[in-house]
């Protein structure tokens, strides 16, 4: 039922335009799906393209996860640079970390997702639920 949930591949998902080759593809994954806890939205575009600027997040105070979701991508961050190939997951909790990604190969798209912390999201899976898992570790 429209409204309740969706199942949609990444392309069907329409593309903010741009008239810039030089600019990234944007699929406003937060604003198609009405999702309104979190940030969430997919970057794309070929070797050398910026999809993530560089930023930090003192000012909106958002810890962010991104997935490589196809491709490889180049992350900096606090000046320290690494490639993250397909399926790769950059978790950034410290506000204070600039970050940014550039393509590093053609067709690379990376999902973004955020939240302030303390924004008002509650865990179902607490700490005691993790502790009774005998495989759980703390990475």
């Amino acid at each position: 039922m429209a409204g309740r949930f969706w199942v949609k591949r990444l392309e069907d998902v329409a593309l903010v335009p741009t008239d810039d080759p030089a600019d990234f593809d944007w699929y406003p994954l937060q604003h198609h799906f009405g999702i309104g806890a979190f940030g969430i939205n997919a970057f794309g575009g070929d070797a050398g393209i910026k999809l993530v600027a560089e930023h930090d997040e003192r000012a909106g105070g958002h810890e962010e996860v991104y997935v490589v979701v196809r491709g490889v991508a180049r992350f900096t961050l606090d000046g320290e640079s690494f490639d993250a190939p397909a399926v790769t997951v950059v978790a950034v909790p410290d506000v204070a970390v600039t970050r940014s990604a550039v393509a590093a190969g053609d067709g690379t798209v990376v999902l973004a997702i955020g939240a302030p912390a303390g924004s008002g999201f509650r865990s179902t899976w607490n700490e005691r639920n993790f502790a009774e898992v005998p495989r759980a570790q703390r990475p």
